[in-house]
């Protein structure tokens, strides 16, 4: 059920690293045109560090790890693509859907074909509000063993929440060069993480050691934005909170929050929360490619 691209069979048969990216940046979570030039600057920033990209998406109602340009270029051009996580994979696949995966349907299916390193933006987790509004990928962080590099949550959520469920889910959260979680577009929330890591042969022992012990879950390496991209927290909550309200008022629900609240944020900031996630993205990408070559045999 899921065809790996010969590309990434390749690299996996030979011991070399591989990156998987998520695909739902391209179908919903950046603007168009600019999300298909990030798409492939983040397999670009992959290949640049020496390891093979693997972007994850369903075609056609086929899980792929390691989609062709083509299929990049469909998953960020198309209408109607679906947005996945794990739950909905089987729907996808039964209709013959596109579907880009989000963080928790990556990580299943790239875990499956074999790729240990995932780099995403930000996971999900808990929603701000009163509703009890939890992302599947606090869950699929809980059970499935891969080195996922992100910027710590996206910051649209309630950050100490997920940082609280992140350690009941029994998450490593590792600080990449910092001992705070990073909060998206800003280096520091004021949460710690578990260990800091100041470079990839850290990370490397750390995951080693963790597989040898059996232990359940992933690693979460956390990077803070780049500097020089990175907004004052105080001003992007405030931006954050305005666009919580526009969406209260349009009534967004479920999946459509994230993207939404995206959006609106960006807007609120004159497009520079969009750079900073850009930079942060491209960043991430660097960062999981130097880890996977740290794993190499």
């Amino acid at each position: 059920m899921i065809r790996t691209s010969p590309e990434v069979q390749s690299a996996l048969d030979g011991g070399r690293p591989v990156v998987a990216l998520e695909s739902t940046v391209l179908a919903h979570g950046l603007p168009r045109p600019r999300n298909l030039e990030v798409g492939r600057a983040l397999e670009d920033e992959v290949r640049g560090g020496g390891a093979t990209p693997a972007t994850v998406g369903i075609i056609a109602g086929e899980a792929k790890v390691g989609l062709s340009d083509a299929e990049v270029e469909r998953m960020a051009t198309a209408d109607g693509v679906l947005k996945l996580s794990t739950r909905d994979l089987p729907v996808a696949v039964a209709r013959g859907s596109d579907g880009a995966t989000t963080v928790a349907a990556t990580m299943w299916l790239a875990r499956r074909a074999g790729v240990p390193v995932f780099a995403t933006g930000g996971i999900g987790g808990v929603h701000r509000g009163e509703a009890h509004d939890v992302s599947a990928d606090l869950t699929e962080l809980g059970r499935t063993p891969m080195i996922v590099v992100c910027a710590g949550a996206k910051s649209i959520l309630d950050l100490p929440a997920t940082r609280e469920g992140l350690e009941t889910a029994g998450v490593l959260v590792v600080g990449w060069g910092t001992d705070e979680f990073p909060a998206f577009y800003s280096p520091r929330s004021g949460l710690p993480v578990d260990v800091r890591a100041d470079g990839p042969e850290e990370v490397a022992a750390l995951w080693r050691a963790q597989r040898e012990l059996a232990i359940p879950g992933t690693l979460l390496l956390c990077v803070p934005p780049p500097p020089e991209q990175a907004l004052d927290a105080a001003e992007i909550d405030a931006a954050i909170g305005r666009a919580l309200r526009r969406a209260e008022g349009e009534g967004v629900r479920g999946k459509e929050v994230t993207p939404f609240l995206l959006r609106a944020v960006a807007e609120e900031t004159g497009g520079r929360s969009l750079e900073t996630n850009v930079a942060l993205l491209r960043n991430n990408a660097r960062v999981a490619a130097s880890v996977a070559a740290a794993l190499a045999p």
